[in-house]
């Protein structure tokens, strides 16, 4: 429930930050939720652990409380067998990030990052209206006579997007094309008249010209759309030192992120159990878990930040299965 509720937050609060697609490029409310839908498994993958954490917090706090522990540790159970459910949830959390992170998230964040530009710059961006003048983008203005699904007729085009060079084109029939470089229109049987320095008029067969100009943020390396395969391969032969920097921070949100959920489940149990057994109970124990789960959790994004080599890699995985043992040698401690 708490993973539904904090996703549902954080899908509003992305559908706020890009309610641009709606007033920008006029895209219907039914195509934008779905784009808005394909971040909601990478948002999940990002909240699971913290959510492990506030969950075992809740349930042991509550415990410890209503005198429960103290109850089950008189009948001779040690905490790390008080401790078990929660070591059990973060286990199952743990199987399901990483099923999230190596399998799902790619693929919806590829998928999301195609629909995006589609809608920015592909062939559903694109909605002419018959005898209408449209305006595509600054200072680009397109009439089309009739349209025929991408088939138009009787094309005017009125490019002042330079404004040192403003031209205007018209041709008999038109048809929008969609190409790497974003939207264009292939017009033939026309006639073009460009000014600048000189005025430049006369006619052509075919004339392709680009209606939009794709934004470098776009075409920028995006590390989460990389399937898991890929990613492993590339991390040996990336292009630059900042691909390479890239990969290796996501190979750590992919594969060491969701051993955070076990981590954070013992740490919070080892602190609220061993805290509840003291002779005089310690209130302030929930304060210490979360300031201890804040350290943590902060570390870990920093050195998955910082690391530069596989060799790093390897030693922050090691890093963290080593709290983990000391963690787990804590609770088994009598």
């Amino acid at each position: 429930m708490l993973l539904m509720v904090l996703t549902g937050l954080a899908w509003m609060m992305q559908i706020m930050s890009m309610m641009k697609f709606l007033l920008k490029y006029g895209i219907d409310v039914g195509s934008f939720l779905g784009l808005t839908a394909l971040m909601i498994p990478f948002i999940a993958s990002i909240i699971v652990p913290f959510v492990c954490f506030i969950a075992v917090i809740f349930v042991y706090n509550k415990m410890i409380s209503d005198n429960e522990i103290t109850v089950m540790a008189a009948s001779g159970l040690s905490p790390r067998q008080i401790a078990k459910p929660a070591l059990g949830l973060g286990i199952v959390l743990t199987v399901l990030n990483l099923i999230l992170n190596i399998w799902i998230v790619p693929r919806t964040q590829s998928l999301f990052y195609d629909t995006q530009w589609n809608l920015q710059y592909g062939m559903a961006h694109m909605k002419l209206q018959e005898s209408a003048f449209t305006e595509i983008s600054d200072g680009l203005v397109v009439y089309v006579d009739k349209v025929s699904g991408h088939d138009l007729s009787q094309v005017m085009l009125s490019d002042m997007r330079d404004e040192n060079a403003p031209s205007m084109i018209f041709a008999e029939k038109g048809k929008l094309v969609s190409t790497i470089r974003g939207l264009s229109l292939v017009m033939t049987n026309g006639s073009l008249q460009a000014s600048g320095e000189t005025m430049v008029t006369g006619t052509f067969e075919t004339f392709d010209m680009d209606l939009n100009v794709v934004d470098k943020e776009n075409t920028s390396f995006r590390v989460r759309r990389i399937p898991t395969d890929d990613l492993l391969r590339v991390a040996f032969d990336a292009e630059t030192k900042k691909q390479h920097k890239m990969i290796l921070t996501e190979m750590c949100n992919r594969f060491l992120s969701p051993i955070m959920n076990i981590v954070l489940a013992a740490l919070c149990a080892m602190i609220l159990l061993r805290s509840s057994l003291l002779r005089r109970r310690a209130s302030f124990a929930p304060i210490v878990a979360v300031a201890s789960m804040a350290g943590v959790m902060a570390l870990f994004m920093s050195a998955s930040n910082m690391i530069n080599s596989l060799t790093q890699f390897g030693f922050l995985a090691c890093g963290v299965g080593l709290v983990l043992v000391i963690i787990l040698a804590m609770l088994a401690k009598k």
